[in-house]
């Protein structure tokens, strides 16, 4: 006889005793929770299987097959069945994670390399609404480099965890001749080398006028790197972003503050956040495996 319940991700690395016989309910612990998974426990069994909480509903993923292949909300909820999603998104009930795992093949539109990743969507199932920096937004996640391939003089190949990327209007896309609503990314967040890079976009000149600031082109990138080595350990990166700025903060203790006349400048677009696995190389025998072990996003 099986008896479900239900338990914070707080405490779910502690050790639960749970003892029952044939005369004697299998005990429940209740403790108030926003959003928490439900596990199986045997008789006289004190193996827990935890399920990582990671709210997908308002986030897409693309996989690295098809044209490249989308899920959206509702089916990625049922990531951890469906036969699409599986190999490359799924849970490892041994450390509570949601792995995303990629290598070399479908590629999206403007990219060279493939991705197994997540794509914000605040109207679930629509890349319609999207958010500015005068609105807000915070994105936090704890994650690990689990594998990645090496190239043939022994370097590491480098991975991309987290974004904040631009997107046109409608009217923008035609205002400068556009046939889709990409814009650049204004971050990008790598795991490099056991440590972690971070690029964001500057204007080649401040004096840019609208719409020339609109084309991709306006833009380059200026590199950044972390102090910490985290190697293929656990870490957080928190992004926040407003009117005025924009900080990374890696594991609470380091932090990047941007706030310039180009952070200014990139008011002109919407956003959205992006999280997961985009491979950054197309050697046919690479692969890299990423564990997210929580994401949030606010605004």
């Amino acid at each position: 006889m099986k008896s479900k319940f239900h338990y914070n991700i707080l405490i779910a690395c502690c050790l639960i005793m749970v003892s029952c016989n044939n005369d004697i309910d299998t005990p429940h612990i209740v403790d108030e929770m926003e959003e928490d998974p439900t596990v199986d426990i045997e008789e006289n069994d004190t193996t827990i299987v935890a399920m990582p909480i990671i709210d997908l509903s308002h986030w897409k993923v693309t996989l690295p097959i098809g044209n490249p292949t989308e899920v959206e909300p509702p089916e990625i909820l049922d990531y951890a069945s469906n036969p699409i999603l599986q190999p490359y998104t799924y849970d490892d009930t041994t450390d509570m994670s949601l792995v995303f795992y990629t290598t070399p093949n479908a590629t999206t539109t403007n990219s060279s390399y493939s991705r197994t990743e997540l794509r914000e969507q605040m109207v679930p199932g629509s890349n319609s609404t999207n958010w500015t920096f005068s609105q807000g937004g915070r994105l936090r996640g704890e994650l690990a480099l689990d594998e990645i391939s090496t190239k043939s003089n022994g370097d590491f190949d480098r991975t991309m965890v987290m974004q904040i990327h631009g997107r046109l209007t409608n009217d923008q896309r035609d205002l400068i001749g556009e046939n889709d609503n990409n814009a650049p990314p204004m971050l990008k967040v790598y795991w490099n080398d056991n440590r972690v890079r971070v690029l964001r976009k500057i204007l080649k000149d401040v004096d840019t006028p609208y719409p020339d600031i609109l084309k991709t082109d306006a833009w380059t990138d200026e590199g950044f790197w972390f102090d910490e080595h985290v190697n293929n350990d656990k870490f957080t990166i928190e992004i926040i972003a407003d009117a005025t700025s924009m900080k990374v903060i890696l594991n609470d203790t380091e932090e990047l503050l941007f706030d310039d006349i180009h952070i200014e400048k990139w008011s002109v677009f919407e956003n959205y956040f992006k999280a997961g696995n985009y491979l950054q190389t197309s050697d046919i025998d690479a692969y890299s495996t990423v564990k997210f072990y929580s994401l949030e996003v606010s605004h």
